[in-house]
Formats: C-alpha cells, sequence, structure tokens
C-alpha cells in the first residue's frame, strides 16, 4: 500500500489489524482533545466516539479483517446515546422504561464476560 511517497508494507492481516487499531485509537484522542477544547458537550464527545468506533469497525470489513462485535455493538450504543443527548431524549419519557437500558448494559457486559469465560475454558 503506498501513502504519498511512503510505502506502507504490511505482510499479515495482524499487522493491518494493529495500524487500524493504532489509527482508531489515534482519532479517538484527537477527536476527544477537539471536543473538549471547543466545548462540544457530551452528545459530540459520544456521537463522534461512537461514529469513530463504528469507522473503525467498517475498516476491518473493507480490509477483509475479523469485525470486532463488541466493538460494533459499543459503537451502536455510544452513538445512540449520544443521538439521545443530542435530541435531549431522556430514557424518562420515552416508551421505553427507564430501567431498560441499564438493565440491557448489564446484561451486555455479563454476557461479554461469560463468553470470555467459556472460551477460556476451551483453551
Amino acid at each position: 500500500m503506498k501513502i504519498g511517497n511512503h510505502d506502507l508494507t504490511i505482510e499479515t492481516g495482524q499487522g493491518l489489524t494493529r495500524m487500524l487499531d493504532a489509527i482508531g485509537w489515534g482519532i479517538f484522542f484527537i477527536w476527544l482533545g477537539i471536543a473538549f477544547l471547543a466545548n462540544a458537550g457530551w452528545a459530540a464527545v459520544l456521537l463522534g466516539s461512537g461514529l469513530i468506533m463504528l469507522g473503525s469497525q467498517l475498516a476491518r470489513s473493507y480490509f477483509s479483517l475479523t469485525v470486532n462485535r463488541f466493538g460494533l455493538m459499543l459503537g451502536v450504543i455510544i452513538s445512540v446515546a449520544g443521538i439521545f443527548r443530542l435530541l435531549d431524549l431522556q430514557l424518562d419519557k420515552t416508551p421505553i422504561p427507564a430501567w431498560a437500558l441499564p438493565i440491557l448494559l448489564i446484561v451486555l457486559g455479563v454476557a461479554i464476560l461469560v463468553s470470555l469465560w467459556l472460551h477460556w475454558r476451551r483453551a
């Protein structure tokens, strides 16, 4: 792969994965710094962060790498939280009960930990 005058040779998918992860983290921290300096508010911070995470997974898919399901789900959740905050939606004013989102997040966290534990036991 050539970027400008620089030849970027990545011999394995693992090297490309590391490079994409580094690019994603770099963009994430740059975004946080800009958002906080501009006093953009939590809606912009959450929405931008979620979109960066989703973009990272899109890049993985584009290069035929394994999409990180956790990163994908987290990107969706953070983006939705940013949209809720941007539109000033509150859970107690929506048809969704206020307890539903926190319970969903707890269930998601437990599912991730159980999945990791089961994978670790098989290895």
